[in-house]
């Protein structure tokens, strides 16, 4: 019971550390990789309600730019653990729906302020060493972006709550409660983000709801050590139950299941559309109590668009960073680009010679810019691309990089390939590497090549138009209004910052539902309107009915 209206503190941005050559943050952060790098693998369970379960079906999670090191151990959940899961949280459900929000809230806030002291360096070395992110894409990620969503979702989740009906009539009392959904929520998160990770399953926890996590099994590390956090910072057992294992059983047993009410996802297109299509069939057969709430985050094929106003060097600089920090590894990364003729060889000339600066090695070598891409899979599907254009000259040119080695870890050069043609291969599919496809247009066809841009890509993540000229951006903005949930102007499309740039996209690239943002909190909850009436009636007779004199 609540005895007065709290408010939660204001959140803010947590400010980034950059690590100067001497400084004490460099050190402690050199430190914990090292430690990583030399101690033996971390074994990890699943935890289901207080219980940690080792089911034998062991797993390992490696470094990605140096695959003979082992980072961690991890058992994967089987149906039984499974089951086991959705009994624990249903059970767990009761009570954590009854704890006032103030309870639930302050129990993320504190997560936020353990991973920004206790467990900073220990998790931003997990996920450099585990998801082959550098010292600074690691500190955007691990540190900033995950303490943000964890400090502003509270406040989002505050202004939800303080929603009500504007009008009463006279002798009666309109009010609105969100309630959590019927059942459990499922999380699906991803490697590439250690903060999406901490996202998909604390935001439905924060309304109320309880949570079955599956993470990405190339992000284990970094994901168990925020949940560490969760349970540290107070979070009862069975409101987040931790689930390695395959994505297909955790999909098979937790979706087909009568309680599943929800879906916080972040991933492929094609594995969202399965669920999709699954979730749909249960539901055309009866199973579900209600209407599960179904959020996706998933591909993009984003893009840059440089009119010949554009700035040269600011369009290339952005463009360089887009495309290659973290290895193309965002879905938000630049991987296509529309430059005019009249610029082209400027540009050409500045991309091939900043490129070849760019120094590639281990994640946790503090001189680097890009490292290595996730995993085997991963690799050989971004030199298929490569190996694509190598063998269509008439279609495509690599003007830069191009090699792949993965004797050490799976190495992939930054790589632009020249497109002849604006629907060539990989103008239009997603790759998720180090890998930039460039149109040149004519710069007399700049509305015809926007249209282009728009229909090219079946994805509207990301996209930005740079440019001087306030007509051509004008321009850019109607014509390519459906073609990104994140639009930006003259800077680039990556680096949305919870509480600045709510992120998501439509199409083909999720519901947009707006991580970092009230929307996405809003999926979380169910509304229950009541209205409290003080006054007695005192006939059933309408006025119109009494007798005529």
């Amino acid at each position: 019971m609540s005895f007065g209206r709290a408010s939660i503190p204001k959140p803010y941005n947590e400010p980034m550390l950059n690590y100067e050559v001497g400084s004490h943050q460099r050190q402690l952060l050199k430190d914990a990789c090292k430690r990583l790098r030399e101690q033996p693998p971390i074994e990890i369970p699943c935890i289901v309600g207080n219980e940690e379960i080792r089911t034998g079906d062991i797993q390992k999670q490696l470094t990605c730019s140096d695959h003979k090191h082992v980072v961690c151990t991890f058992h994967q959940a089987n149906a039984e653990v499974l089951q086991k899961a959705v009994d624990s949280a249903l059970e767990a459900k009761v009570r954590w729906e009854q704890l006032p929000f103030e309870d639930r809230a302050a129990i993320f806030l504190k997560t936020a302020d353990l991973l920004n002291t206790k467990y900073r360096y220990e998790i931003l070395a997990a996920t450099m060493l585990g998801q082959g992110k550098t010292v600074w894409q690691a500190e955007i990620d691990a540190a900033a972006e995950t303490i943000d969503f964890l400090r502003f979702n509270p406040k989002y989740a505050e202004e939800i709550y303080s929603q009500q009906p504007p009008a009463n009539t006279n002798g009666c009392w309109n009010r609105v409660e969100y309630r959590p959904l019927e059942g459990y929520v499922v999380a699906i998160s991803p490697f590439n983000f250690t903060a999406i990770g901490a996202n998909l399953p604390s935001s439905p926890a924060l309304m109320g709801n309880v949570v079955l996590w599956k993470p990405a099994s190339t992000a284990i590390l970094s994901n168990y050590i925020v949940y560490k956090a969760f349970r540290e910072a107070g979070l009862p057992a069975g409101v987040i139950q931790f689930l390695p294992g395959s994505g297909r059983l955790v999909g098979d047993i937790l979706i087909n299941n009568k309680h599943f009410a929800g879906l916080h996802f972040t991933g492929s297109t094609g594995v969202f559309n399965g669920i999709y299509q699954k979730t749909a069939a249960n539901l055309a057969s009866g199973l579900y109590r209600g209407y599960p709430r179904i959020v996706g985050e998933t591909g993009g094929k984003d893009f840059h668009f440089l009119h010949k106003t554009g700035e040269v060097d600011h369009f290339v600089f952005n463009t360089l960073r887009a495309s290659f920090e973290y290895q193309g590894q965002k879905c938000s990364a630049c991987s296509r680009a529309y430059v005019p003729a009249s610029l082209w060889p400027e540009i050409k000339e500045k991309l091939i010679a900043n490129i070849k600066e760019m120094k590639q090695g281990q994640s946790d070598d503090f001189s680097v810019f890009v490292s290595a891409v996730i995993d085997k899979n991963s690799f050989n599907n971004i030199k298929s691309y490569i190996d694509h254009a190598k063998a269509n000259p008439a279609d495509a040119e690599i003007i830069v990089g191009g090699g792949c080695d993965d004797s050490v870890g799976w190495f992939v050069q930054p790589t632009i390939i020249h497109a002849k043609k604006p629907n060539y291969k990989s103008m239009e599919e997603e790759i998720f590497g180090p890998v930039l496809t460039i149109y040149v247009y004519e710069d007399d066809k700049f509305e015809e090549t926007l249209r282009l841009c728009d229909t090219t890509s079946p994805y509207a993540l990301t996209g930005a138009i740079f440019a001087r000229c306030r007509y051509a951006i004008n321009t850019a903005s109607q014509i390519l209004r459906g073609a990104a949930g994140n639009f930006y102007i003259n800077d680039k499309c990556t680096g949305a910052v919870v509480g600045q740039q709510p992120f998501g996209g439509a199409r083909a690239s999720g519901t947009n539902d707006k991580a970092g943002a009230s929307l996405n909190l809003l999926r979380w909850v169910s509304a229950r309107t009541i209205k409290e009436n003080f006054i007695p009636l005192t006939t059933w007779k309408y006025p119109y009915l009494a007798p005529e004199n």
